[in-house]
């Protein structure tokens, strides 16, 4: 599955024959990477794109140095499951819903 990061409008997007999947976030005046929310059609769901989203949002927040804060349940979750990318939650973040 290829994601793609659309920079300009604070989103990593994956384009599924259902529809486009989405993870969105807005940069804090602090520069911590705040991921809002996640979506992914109905009829997509339970194929691991959410999963995909958050990684690549992940992967790239530790990569360019910003600190996250899992606003989306879906984050908080994921990153719960996936302990090693705990290192980039800001400090007091929950990797726990």
């Amino acid at each position: 599955m290829q994601i793609e990061h659309r920079q300009a409008h604070h989103r990593f997007v994956a384009s599924l024959p259902e529809g486009e999947a989405i993870l969105a976030y807005r940069i804090t005046s602090t520069g911590a990477m705040d991921i809002r929310s996640t979506y992914v059609p109905a009829f997509a769901r339970g194929r691991g794109t959410g999963g995909a989203l958050v990684e690549a949002a992940l992967t790239y927040a530790r990569a360019n140095g910003h600190r996250v804060i899992p606003t989306c349940w879906y984050v908080s979750t994921w990153i719960a499951e996936h302990p090693e990318f705990q290192s980039v939650l800001t400090a007091g973040a929950s990797g726990s819903a």
